[in-house]
């Protein structure tokens, strides 16, 4: 597919906005620095997850061997990369070309075998994919069309007991205030227009999308930035940006 190819749950709008800065995904210092930052938060959340839905053993160098998972929207593979160095084995999906190139590239220079697709979780499901043990879903569903269908949709991928992780950011006057106008236009962490707060969603709109469905969530887990050492931890505040967990049933 082209990097501006629709389906009803992409954004053709924001797949060419993150396809024009492709090739900057592994500059820490540059458009997504700030993601480079944020990623340690993500990868213990992550990790202290799935060591405990699945029992394994956290001392362990690769404990999520033999483990399937998908990484959605995945960008440069930030997040593919130290999964596949956890032990999973990896499938990496984004709806931009350039995007999916610059991670294949990176990681292959890595010595990494990671699936990389570019397309959709609709087309993933289309096709028969899957299951999966475990889902990332990362900041990407505020950036999608129909975000109620994207979530039904990405969970039907998981296997009987598998676990999803979402992150994204909560639609509050102060995530508007802070993590729209003051990150992309006063601080210029990002690039203007990377975010749309009317697209930002509330814990209780997920817990929505998947009512009436078999699927525990669990959350919202807040997330907070410290300016003064410039470093994220795990908060009591879901009010910017919060994680949920959405586990199938066995």
């Amino acid at each position: 597919m082209s990097d501006t190819t629709a389906t009803w749950s992409v954004d053709p709008a924001d797949v060419a906005r993150f396809s024009a800065i492709a090739e900057e995904w592994w500059d820490p210092k540059g458009k997504f620095g700030p993601l480079h930052v944020f990623n340690p938060i993500r990868l213990g959340f992550i990790r202290e997850q799935v060591l405990e839905a699945f029992g394994r053993d956290g001392t362990a160098r690769q404990p999520f061997t033999g483990l399937k998972l998908l990484d959605i929207g995945c960008g440069g593979g930030l997040l593919s990369e130290p999964m596949r160095r956890l032990g999973f084995t990896v499938t990496a999906v984004d709806a931009s070309e350039r995007n999916i190139a610059v991670a294949s590239t990176h990681a292959t220079a890595q010595g990494l075998d990671i699936d990389f697709r570019a397309g959709t979780a609709e087309q993933l499901a289309a096709e028969g994919a899957g299951p999966f043990d475990v889902i990332l879903n990362m900041e990407v569903i505020e950036h999608v069309a129909d975000p109620g269908e994207y979530l039904r949709t990405t969970a039907s991928l998981l296997a009987p007991g598998g676990l999803m992780i979402l992150a994204t950011l909560n639609r509050t006057l102060k995530a508007l205030a802070l993590a729209k106008v003051g990150a992309e236009y006063i601080l210029r962490w990002l690039p203007p227009g990377t975010h749309d707060w009317n697209q930002f969603l509330k814990p209780e709109e997920i817990e929505t999308f998947l009512a009436g469905t078999p699927y525990q969530l669990e959350g919202p887990f807040g997330v907070s930035f410290n300016p003064l050492t410039g470093q994220w931890s795990r908060s009591a505040d879901s009010d910017i940006n919060y994680m949920m967990t959405v586990r199938a049933p066995v």
